[in-house]
Formats: structure tokens, C-alpha cells, sequence
């Protein structure tokens, strides 16, 4: 009897453990193509996975090699105390890319993200038949495929790979690049106000921190999304592949809002532009400035060029950065109050 007690003991086991739905922290392992425990590890040994995770490697090792490592390295030797602050670190027309926010300020408490990019969802991936995983895998790496490669979304392409599958929207996105961060995901929450979006809680390296990400138009004057980011302290700013769009007064609330409660703007040509910043910032140059001629050509600034005309020159970057891929086009202009 005791015998056939424990058989059925295993047979409930192993069934609540077929059912258990895996954790948040899994699927974002799962979707990085990193080894995961749990119900989704059987899926990790068909072809499907193997290929997304080889293809996901590949890619990661020359993103750390020609972009991560480099970056880490210039932080350290040119941004001193802000590299390892814990100050909100803001960044605006980012879509998804927490890889980015990450690299720039490692340490900060909490991340603000902004684009125009849906939420999305991850569905559980325990239950998605094996024939849609692979399509849906296949197009979470197509809506990366652009950054990775280079070092920015196109925002058009991507929002066409993000509406097509139930892997849709930036919270696929958000998880592959926490994971490949050696970051852990705690929690997730929906949110709506001050805009819609996703809180997101996680802890890396012994630290506990915060990513949101909201979907907000950041064209017009004040905002409620910007005063909430307002009463989140002074901030760390990155800008990148900004489309230009604070050269104009139509995102000049965006604008005043860096200017205003930022402690350092790291961006390119892209970000603020270069007559915009106040006295009472100190704008370092880095690398090369080479002006857009195509769509772009419009914005070129001729107060810019005429600091990277002079002799010697800017330093040179090591690492390509904006909207040029090559490394000896990459620009960086990092902002500090004097």
C-alpha cells in the first residue's frame, strides 16, 4: 500500500511540475537563448532553440567585442563618478534598448525608458506549440536584428516585427537584454499611469533595481509622464538615434525637461543640439563628426563641425556610436554643469 502511495505521490509531482508555469526570470533566459531550468528546459534541447541560442551568442560576442567591452572601457576613463552613480538614469526615444541604458550607468536605481513602441507581452512559452515557437523566436531576433548589428533600432522595421507575433511589443525585448546583462527578472508589472507601460524589477550584481518602460508621445510642452520624471530626482541622460527631434520646438518640453534635471546627457549629433545647451554646461567632444547627407542632412551644425575642424582634433572614440556604424565615424558628446 505504502508502495503504491508513493508512486501516486510522484505521478502528482511530476504533473504539478509539467503544469507549473515557468518564472519570469525562465522565459527571459529562455528568449535570450541562455541555459534555463524549470518547465522550459525541455524546449531548449530541440533544434529550433539551439539555432536561436547559437544565433544569439554569435551576435552577443561581437556586440561585446566592438561595442559593449569598448564602451565600458571610455566610461570608466572619461565619465568618473557618473559611470558608477545611482542617480534615475533617463532615456528618451529609447524604445526597448536597455542594453544601452545598462552599459552607459550599470549602477543606477532606476532606468526610465520612453518610445512609442507597445508594451507586448510574454505569453507563457511553456504552452506555445513547438511549430509557433519558431516563428515567434525567429521574429524576436529579426526586431533585434538591426541593433545588434549596428547600435539602434529603426523604428519603422521594428514595429512591424513587434505587431506580427504574440512575442509582440518592447517586454520581449526588455527580458532578452536583462538576461544577456546577467541581470535577474523579480517582477513585472503593468502600469498606466503616468503613461502606459511596464515596471520591471530585477537585481544584478547583489543590487536591487527598477526599469520602466512607457509608450508616450514626447512631442509638446509639459507633460504628465515628464513631471513624474521630474519627481524621480536628478538624472543620468542618454541619447541616441534620437531622430533630430529636439532640434525643433516641437519636442521642447522634452528638451528643457534633460536640461533641466539632468546631471550629465551623454548622446550624439542626434540628441540636443549643440547651441541649445545652456552657459552653465560643459560639452566634451569625442571622435567624429560627419554630418547625415541623406535624411538627416538638414540638421548638420555648423557650431559643431567647427569644434571638430580645430587642431588637434576631438579624441578619438574607439567605438562607433550614432547614426554611423562605422567606428571611425562614431561621435560622442558628453554634457556636464559646470
Amino acid at each position: 500500500m505504502k508502495r503504491y502511495v508513493f508512486l501516486f505521490s510522484l505521478v502528482l509531482a511530476a504533473s504539478a511540475f509539467a503544469q507549473r508555469a515557468p518564472t519570469l526570470d525562465d522565459s527571459a533566459h529562455f528568449l535570450a537563448g541562455l541555459p534555463v531550468k524549470g518547465p522550459l528546459e525541455p524546449l531548449t534541447q530541440t533544434d529550433v532553440w539551439r539555432n536561436h541560442a547559437d544565433a544569439l551568442d554569435e551576435a552577443w560576442f561581437k556586440k561585446e567585442y566592438f561595442q559593449l567591452g569598448r564602451i565600458r572601457d571610455w566610461m570608466n576613463a572619461n565619465a568618473g563618478d557618473y559611470y558608477t552613480s545611482t542617480n534615475t538614469a533617463y532615456y528618451m526615444f529609447s524604445g526597448p534598448d536597455f542594453l544601452y541604458a545598462h552599459v552607459f550607468f550599470p549602477n543606477a536605481r532606476t532606468y526610465i525608458l520612453a518610445g512609442l513602441e507597445p508594451v507586448g507581452q510574454v505569453p507563457d512559452l511553456s504552452r506555445v506549440p513547438p511549430d509557433v515557437l519558431a516563428g515567434e523566436l525567429s521574429a524576436l531576433r529579426a526586431s533585434m536584428h538591426t541593433i545588434l548589428q549596428t547600435h539602434y533600432f529603426i523604428t519603422k522595421d521594428m514595429r512591424t516585427d513587434l505587431g506580427r507575433t504574440n512575442l509582440g511589443g518592447t517586454l520581449p525585448i526588455l527580458y532578452v537584454f536583462l538576461a544577456r546583462r546577467g541581470c535577474t527578472v523579480l517582477d513585472t508589472t503593468y502600469i498606466k499611469s503616468p503613461a502606459e507601460g511596464v515596471k520591471i524589477n530585477f537585481t544584478n550584481a547583489g543590487r536591487t533595481q527598477t526599469l520602466y518602460y512607457f509608450k508616450t508621445d514626447l512631442s509638446g510642452g509639459k507633460s504628465n509622464f515628464l513631471a513624474w520624471c521630474a519627481a524621480q530626482g536628478p538624472g543620468l541622460s542618454l541619447l541616441k538615434a534620437a531622430s533630430y527631434l529636439m532640434h525643433g520646438e516641437g519636442f521642447a518640453g522634452v528638451r528643457n525637461f534633460l536640461l533641466e534635471h539632468s546631471r550629465v546627457i551623454i548622446q550624439d549629433d542626434s540628441g540636443i543640439p549643440l547651441r541649445a545647451f545652456p552657459k552653465n554646461w560643459k560639452v566634451d567632444c569625442y571622435g567624429r563628426y560627419v554630418p547625415h547627407a541623406e535624411m538627416f542632412g538638414k540638421f548638420r551644425q555648423p557650431d559643431l563641425a567647427a569644434i571638430y575642424d580645430r587642431q588637434p582634433p576631438p579624441p578619438e572614440l574607439g567605438f562607433a556610436f550614432g547614426y554611423h556604424w562605422q567606428i571611425d565615424r562614431g561621435i560622442l558628446m558628453m554634457a556636464t554643469r559646470k
